[in-house]
Parts: C-alpha cells; sequence; structure tokens
C-alpha cells in the first residue's frame, strides 16, 4: 500500500462527507455508537482531517479548538487499513497543522482499551473512567503530565 494522504477538509465536501460516513462504518455499525450521540455540534466547527489511500477515505478524525485546549475526536480507520500506521499519521499531522496556528496543548477521550496506544503519542490519562457512546473511556492530554491523576 502506499502511504496514505492525510489533509483537511472542509465540513461540507465531498471527502468530509466520505469521512462522516466512515465514522459511521466505524462508530455506529462496528462499534454500536448510537447514531444521535456520533454526530454532535462540534462537527460544523471542527476542522476535519481524512486520509486518502487506494482511491478512497480510509480514516479521520476531528479537531475542536476550545478555550483550554484542542480536542483531538472522532479518530477512525476503516477495518481493512488498521494496523498501518494511518491514525498516528493523521494524529501527527493534525497536531502539526494545529501547532501552525499557535496550539500547543491537546486533549482527547480515549476508549480504555487503546490507552497505550494514545501513551504511545505523548498522552497521559486522568480523571475517572466514564461511558462515552456505550463504551469506557478516559480522559486524556499532552500537556501538564506530572499533575494528571487517575481516580476511579
Amino acid at each position: 500500500m502506499q502511504e496514505p494522504v492525510i489533509l483537511p477538509v472542509p465540513v461540507f465536501s465531498t471527502l468530509a462527507n466520505a469521512a462522516f460516513a466512515l465514522r459511521r462504518e466505524v462508530f455506529v455499525w462496528e462499534q454500536k455508537v448510537p447514531p444521535e450521540v456520533e454526530l454532535d455540534h462540534y462537527d460544523l466547527e471542527a476542522t476535519h482531517f481524512a486520509a486518502i489511500a487506494e482511491g478512497e477515505v480510509v480514516g479521520t478524525l476531528r479537531l475542536v479548538y476550545l478555550r483550554e485546549h484542542v480536542k483531538i475526536g472522532r479518530v477512525a480507520v476503516r477495518q481493512h487499513f488498521r494496523g498501518r500506521g494511518i491514525a498516528r499519521k493523521m494524529i501527527g499531522i493534525a497536531m502539526d497543522h494545529a501547532r501552525a496556528q499557535g496550539h500547543d496543548r491537546f486533549y482527547l477521550g480515549a476508549q480504555s482499551d487503546k490507552l497505550e496506544f494514545y501513551r504511545s503519542l505523548g498522552f497521559v490519562p486522568f480523571g475517572p473512567e466514564f461511558i462515552d457512546g456505550g463504551m469506557p473511556h478516559r480522559a486524556m492530554r499532552d500537556y501538564d503530565k506530572d499533575s494528571a491523576r487517575l481516580a476511579d
């Protein structure tokens, strides 16, 4: 497989629509997240990224710019393309994009079984486990790491 091309895409573009379809495939169909939870008001203001390989959108994520940090979310990779480093590459490119705009504090809500992946990217978990979309999650951040504490 050739390296995927990863780029920001406008929210109402053909590529963004393909990214939303991929999110539906991964979160709603595979992981059984309720459709009304998967899409939210942040989708209209977020910066969306698409990973394109073999002529199709195979990965996506979004950045939501909040006052205290940039939230990385809705990270999804098509099942057939998992294990090839696409999520890692997307996150790196998205964070570089935000850094180029002067942002350097990142946050995400990780599915609890994905903590080690996000730790490998420099994030630390904090706070209590919580349920999102019917699955256990942990808040994670890449700043103020020394004060990050888990609570259960």
